[in-house]
């Protein structure tokens, strides 16, 4: 999959990073994974950075206002994609989450809602109208993948199938635990056990950049200003990860997939 001009309802449809040096992020992302930006003005002083490779949308960023958003850090969030953005408000509270902002129109653009699942994970859901959201995906340098790190994915698990009716499955011959989740047809992410998650840190989804070289891209990030946070591991017969955050915070994976022959 590469080019895409419509997301199914489920899907992992757009990210957008939230920093507090707009202008420096634009710098290492666009070193890192070779983007393009174009911004649009959002109000005095303000943009919003769309990010583009080979002419389509790849994710967006903005700065975060201290006085609207106190105490959130840099971070990428993940939106979902869904045929109503009212309907998914609702039925997330009633299934246990809560409902952080909206739902409310983005002008011309699609309706959405801030939405948090009942263990604290913090997520968006996307209605399109004109912007459908990323244009370009697992190819290198675009979103391939997403993980819940949650403490009770006992108690995510039932919130999402509900929300939006993913089925989540463990691996035919997976002893980890690890709850792989299918939209469809399509495998899009999955929800780790709890005792390999940092203790210490908030329930969050983590996303993944497809890269055709972790070790290189790993380096690279670093020599960008990057901090490395999980060095890059093999994961037998799925390919090569590290986990980094950004010269502003924000955490992130670096994922190449294994060749199959």
């Amino acid at each position: 999959m590469a080019n895409i001009d419509r997301h199914a309802p489920g899907s992992f449809c757009w990210i957008e990073l939230g920093t507090t040096d707009q202008p420096a992020a634009k710098t290492f992302y666009t070193s890192l994974f070779g983007w393009s930006v174009n911004d649009f003005p959002m109000g005095p002083g303000q943009f919003y950075s769309m990010f583009n490779l080979e002419g389509r949308n790849a994710g967006a960023a903005y700065t975060l206002d201290p006085k609207n958003m106190p105490g959130v850090p840099p971070n990428w969030t993940l939106y979902v994609a869904t045929a109503n953005a009212d309907d998914s408000a609702a039925k997330a509270t009633a299934a246990g989450g809560a409902v952080l902002g909206g739902p409310f129109d983005v002008m011309e653009f699609g309706r959405m809602a801030v939405l948090q699942d009942p263990t604290g994970a913090v997520f968006c859901v996307w209605q399109p109208k004109s912007h459908q959201g990323l244009g370009i995906q697992h190819v290198p340098g675009t979103l391939s993948w997403a993980d819940l790190s949650t403490p009770s994915p006992d108690d995510a698990a039932p919130f999402y199938k509900t929300l939006f009716g993913w089925q989540l499955e463990k691996g035919e011959h997976d002893t980890s635990g690890y709850l792989h989740i299918k939209n469809g047809e399509h495998f899009i992410g999955g929800i780790p056990p709890a005792q390999y998650r940092n203790p210490n840190a908030p329930p969050h989804w983590l996303i993944y950049f497809h890269v055709d070289d972790a070790d290189a891209s790993t380096a690279k990030a670093q020599e960008l200003g990057a901090r490395v946070l999980m060095p890059a591991t093999t994961m037998e017969n799925v390919g090569r990860w590290s986990v980094v955050a950004d010269p502003q915070g924000a955490i992130f994976a670096l994922f190449q997939p294994i060749e199959r022959k």
